[in-house]
This record gives C-alpha cells, structure tokens and sequence, in this order.
C-alpha cells in the first residue's frame, strides 16, 4: 500500500510547531510595543501607524495574536485581554516583557547549537565563568523580581500565613533570596516578623532597592555570601529556600544542617522547590523550562523526596510534603515542610 495506513496521528507534532510560533508572535508583540498600544480598542490602521507598521502585515499579526488568545478583536476594534494588560504593559504594576525578553536571549546564547549539546556536552568552563555567573544572576534578579511580583510571592506568603506557628515568628531568613519579593511579601503579611535576605553580594544590591521601594527597611535586612560556604547568622524562627538548594550540588547536607542548626528549637524550615520525578521525565514544565541550563552547565536536578530525606538526617523531627500548583513558570512546586 503506497498510501499507509496508520493508526498514530501527527497532531501533537504540529501542535508542539504551533507553540513555537505563538511564542515568536509574543516576543514580537512585547519589542514592538502592541500591548502598549492597546490599552484602548483601535482599528489595524491605527496600530499600524502607531508602530509604523505596514498595512496589510499589521492586521494579519493582531489576527494571529488575537489567536494566541493575548487580544481581542471585536467589529474591527482590537484590544487587549486582562492577561496582556496586567502583565505585557510597560506601565502595568508588573511587567514580565523585560524578564521574557532576557529569558530568551539567554536561552537563545545557549541552545544556539542543540545537537552539538547533545553529542558532546556541555561547554569548557573559562576563569572568568564566575565572574560573568555574577554579572548574569545580579540582571536575572533584577528581571525576575517582577516574575515573582505576578503572583507567585503572595501566594508563597499566603501558603506560610497557614502556619499555626506564623503568628510567633519573629525573625525569617529567605535563604537565596534573590531580589527579595518573597520576604517582603511574607514579612508584609506578618504584624512584627523581621527578615534577612541572604544571597550573593550584586544580587543583595539589587534587592535593596526593592526593599527600600517597600519601605521595608527597618523590617528587612542583608547579609551577602554563598550559603555553601559561609555563615547563614542564626536565631530564626522561620528559613523559607524557593528553588535555591539545587545549587548546594553536594554540599545539600551541610547546608540543610547549616540551615537545621541557624533555627531556634521549634522553628520551621520550609524548602519550594522544583522536584523532579525519578525518571528525569516529569513534571514537563520544569523538565522543558530548565533543559537549557542543565545542558550547559554540570548543575543536576534535585529529585523528588531528596530534599525532604535530607532534611530528616539532619534532625528535624517531622518533615510534611505537598504538591503545590503555582502561578510560577514551573506550574507545580514540592514543598517541604521542616520543623525542628
């Protein structure tokens, strides 16, 4: 039979191309500043000549976004949709085209050439790696703040409100902390709890300016450092880690005992993290939105129940772990709950 007959369908390949054109569409979107134009409805021609737009290429691109399900289009009017106006707005309270546009790029610089990762691994490191590893992560914390402020951290400060402890916590530490959204959101929630935000030295930089934004600075401190070898301070009464003891590599049990012994007796210990199945396969959100870093570098993912293991041989006396469906850009999260 020339023609065969087969029982698959190709369906789900097409849809994974269609994905990667719908994500060319946003990024497009965001550089040309259409969701900028569409806080009110407007016709093709005025987008087109806002933007400086061709005529018949401007309508056909606010067609295929409006496919993308980013805008609408109503007798001819196209404007956005909520999720673009709260989020793809330069002056919306959280803007997350700064973060996407440095996401790609960095993605971009290291996939530029995915079957030579696949063959020969990952690349020759040079003696200024980790000079440029600081350069990216200060940026990276600066544009992932707004990451954070989009939902995530409110409901992070929520899930730790739920404590029966919370109300008698006086002292947090968010270790790798970043630009700081999560602490401040907690601290927020709190009437007295004071904080320290523990990360590396241009990364604190960055979230003392959001802490002064939050007029959080009597409430919220720094200390900067690399927790794998340096001194975490002490006498907390609550240690939040969200996807930062995955870069402990091996030194995971001396930083969950570093963190076990920084706790005063009764505290809570909470990890959010990215658990990954035994396989390596699932969940997909995570497995797909860190590929290329993983494929790059010597870094590995922590599995699922390593961390909560851990946490048991270093002492705490019970650990309660939960599957958390998130607003995150990893969509489920496993948290760790540790008590001393």
């Amino acid at each position: 039979m020339y023609v065969p007959d087969i029982d698959e369908t190709p369906n789900q390949l097409f849809k994974m191309r269609r994905a990667v054109m719908a994500h060319r569409l946003l990024m497009a979107g965001i550089q040309l500043n259409i969701f900028d134009c569409l806080t009110e409805p407007k016709t093709s021609d005025q987008v087109m000549q806002q933007i400086g737009g061709h005529p018949r290429n401007t309508m056909l691109f606010l067609n295929a976004l409006v496919a993308c399900g980013l805008i609408e289009k109503k007798e001819e009017l196209y404007r956005n949709l909520p999720v673009a106006d709260a989020f793809l707005c330069r002056d919306a309270p959280v803007y997350l085209g700064e973060a996407f546009e440095f996401q790609d790029k960095m993605m971009d610089s290291m996939l530029h050439d995915l079957p030579g990762l696949v063959r020969l691994g990952p690349p020759e490191r040079t003696g200024n790696n980790n000079i440029g590893s600081e350069k990216r992560w200060s940026k990276l914390s600066e544009v992932l703040a707004n990451t954070a402020k989009s939902g995530a951290a409110r409901q992070a400060a929520a899930l730790v409100a739920e404590l029966p402890e919370f109300p008698g916590f006086k002292k947090m530490l968010d270790l790798g902390g970043g630009p700081g959204i999560f602490c401040i959101a907690m601290v927020e929630n709190h009437p007295e709890m004071k904080g320290v935000v523990f990360d590396r030295e241009p990364v604190t930089r960055i979230a003392a300016d959001h802490i002064k934004k939050a007029a959080m600075e009597e409430r919220i401190s720094l200390l900067a450092g690399d927790f794998n070898c340096d001194s975490i301070g002490s006498g907390y009464d609550f240690v939040w880690a969200s996807s930062t003891l995955n870069f402990a590599g091996e030194k995971l049990k001396d930083v969950v005992q570093k963190i076990y012994e920084a706790l005063n007796p009764g505290g809570v210990f909470i990890s959010f993290a990215e658990g990954i199945s035994q396989d390596g396969t699932t969940p997909a959100s995570y497995v797909l939105g860190t590929i290329a870093g993983f494929l790059t570098s010597s870094m590995k993912p922590l599995e699922r129940g390593v961390i909560a293991d851990t946490m048991l041989e270093a002492g705490f006396k019970s650990v309660r772990s939960r599957t958390i469906h998130t607003c995150s850009a990893w969509e489920t999260m496993d948290m760790d709950i540790a008590r001393k």
